[in-house]
Formats: structure tokens, C-alpha cells, sequence
């Protein structure tokens, strides 16, 4: 059976090579543009004026594919087991003083994203993290928000992305192409959802399954 698939991986490989080596010059030092245009982009953080600005389109796909990765996880099970948890002392300690300090650095970074590294990624990591320390030892969602509540703040980051360009177009604007005056309060707005989003999904996708209610 293993050999099967040999062909198939050889022919992907020299694919891939093929591919690598026949790579298009790059027309134009992409840095000096991204420097030149810093001034329209909101931010002065060169990485979160790519990524949320001149490259918006790439970071709403890495979005949607957190988001379908954890709907396939969700297809598999329902994660209904409610039993009580012993974390442990040392776990227990760890994660009350963790917790706390992951959700404040993870504000941090998100505000820091404008002028210096961090973001919405950054700051959805740590965010996601707490929610392991806390699934870890026990904790699990109410039931009065495993439902919609839950959906809605997991897709929050995705949606507000594809609103704020729905809205730009009708404003007869570019998708997601911001006006300068204010793109630095579309692109902190995305950012924030997209921390929760992302904090949200990578905690979820820990579980192994879609959180159903105790009486399941």
C-alpha cells in the first residue's frame, strides 16, 4: 500500500522543485515600496503594514484556513465529557498565575503591533495558550455559550474582514483597500477581532472536538 503512493510523492517533489528554480525575477525591491507607501498604511510597523493592509487578502485566507481546519475537527466529534478535572497543585498554581499574564501580554502585543512586532497572531497565540492552560486544568465553556455565541466569536475575525471590504467597495473603494485617513482604525479593529478569533479557534481545536452540552 506504501508503495503506491511513490510515484505520486516523486512527481510532487520534482514539481516542487521545478517550481522553486523557475521562480520569476522580482520585478521591484519589494522593501523600498513597502517604505515609500508606509505613509498610507495607517501603521508605522512595516510587517503589520503588509499583513493587515497591502497584503490584507493573505491574512483573511490564513484566517479562513484556521477557521476550516477547526470545522473539520468539529465534524469528527462532539466533546461532551463534563467530568471533574484534578489539575494538580503545581498545574493549578501555574495556570492562576499564568493566565493572567498571558491575557495582559497578549493585549500588549496587540497594541504594540502598530510600531513594533506583535499583532494579531502574536497576541491570538498567547490568548489561545491561556485557553489550553484552562482546559487543562478543567475548565470548560457554559452551555449558554457553546452555542451561536461561541460561532460567532470564532468566525468574528473572518467576518469583520469581509465586512469591512463589502463596505469599502460600496463606498466605491477597493476591497479592503483602506482610506489613509483611517486605515490605522480599520486595521486596529480587524486586529482585535482577529486576536479573539484566533485565541478563540486555537483553544477550540485543543479540545479535539465540538464542545456539546453536559446533558449530551
Amino acid at each position: 500500500m506504501r508503495h503506491r503512493f511513490r510515484p505520486l510523492l516523486l512527481l510532487f517533489w520534482v514539481g516542487l522543485v521545478y517550481a522553486v528554480f523557475t521562480l520569476p525575477e522580482p520585478a521591484e525591491n519589494l522593501s523600498e515600496t513597502v517604505t515609500v507607501n508606509m505613509e498610507v498604511s495607517g501603521v508605522s510597523n512595516p510587517v503589520t503594514a503588509v499583513l493587515l493592509n497591502f497584503r490584507g487578502y493573505d491574512t483573511l485566507l490564513e484566517l479562513g484556513v484556521l477557521l476550516v481546519a477547526l470545522m473539520g475537527v468539529w465534524s469528527l466529534r462532539t466533546v461532551s465529557d463534563y467530568r471533574q478535572v484534578d489539575p494538580g497543585q503545581v498545574l493549578d498554581i501555574m495556570s492562576r498565575q499564568l493566565v493572567p499574564v498571558l491575557i495582559v501580554s497578549a493585549g500588549f502585543l496587540l497594541w504594540a503591533g502598530a510600531s513594533a512586532p506583535g499583532g494579531a497572531f502574536q497576541a491570538g497565540s498567547l490568548l489561545g495558550a491561556a485557553g489550553v492552560l484552562l482546559i487543562l486544568c478543567g475548565w470548560r465553556i457554559d452551555d449558554r455559550f457553546t452555542g451561536l455565541p461561541l460561532r460567532l466569536l470564532l468566525a468574528s475575525g473572518v467576518g469583520l474582514f469581509v465586512l469591512t471590504g463589502a463596505a469599502l467597495l460600496l463606498a466605491d473603494a477597493a476591497f479592503l483597500q483602506y482610506p489613509p485617513s483611517v486605515a490605522g482604525h480599520f486595521v486596529l479593529a480587524i486586529e482585535a477581532m482577529a486576536t479573539l478569533s484566533i485565541g478563540a479557534t486555537l483553544a477550540a481545536l485543543f479540545m479535539g472536538g465540538r464542545p456539546g452540552r453536559r446533558s449530551e
